[in-house]
């Protein structure tokens, strides 16, 4: 089985969808999908003392401008082990660029949690959190030769939503009509 191909289409929508957890919240080993296998390989340990300041994964069924599936940030009240699906609900969305590339990241929170599923949009969080989020990405591969990343803008829910419908068409696009 390969999660990224092998999931209901059912299960994965603009307004809902299942995300997949490559790296738990806290973590510095920077894991990422097999894309031939469907397992999690170690890309590489991080190389400043940075961690992830949540869950990070993707959504299955998607297909990302950088090539990959789409990326998510899953804010919840508790770690979350590496290849778990998640049902999420997204709230919003970092833009990035990595490497000259736009790099998409949906921030969701899961629909079971307690202590995050009443937020909505990303104007809801906490400014603190969401600042040590950019913080991240800003600065997580500032110690790798001639890799640079810059968070150039923050959108909320509607723009995530767009993101992931477009995601799912250029999936449908690219592996199902292939």
């Amino acid at each position: 089985m390969n999660i990224w191909h092998d999931i209901s289409p059912k299960r994965i929508t603009a307004d809902k969808f299942y995300a997949v957890i490559e790296i738990s919240k806290g973590g510095k080993n920077k894991y990422e999908l097999d894309k031939e296998t469907g397992m999690l390989k170690l890309d590489r340990v991080l190389f400043t003392s940075t961690h992830y300041p949540a869950n990070y994964g993707f959504i299955p069924r998607t297909y990302a401008d950088d090539g990959d599936p789409l990326d998510v940030l899953v804010l919840c009240s508790e770690t979350i082990q590496p290849m778990t699906l998640v049902e999420c609900k997204p709230i919003g969305v970092l833009n990035m660029i990595d490497n000259d590339s736009c790099d998409e990241k949906i921030i969701a929170v899961p629909v079971n949690d307690p202590n995050y599923c009443g937020y909505n949009d990303i104007a809801d969080l906490p400014r603190h959190y969401f600042d040590e989020i950019q913080h991240f990405f800003q600065v997580y591969k500032s110690l790798e030769s001639g890799k640079v990343t810059s968070v150039t803008e923050t959108n909320g829910v509607e723009m995530a939503k767009d993101i992931i419908k477009k995601s799912i068409d250029s999936y449908i696009k690219d592996f199902q009509m292939a």
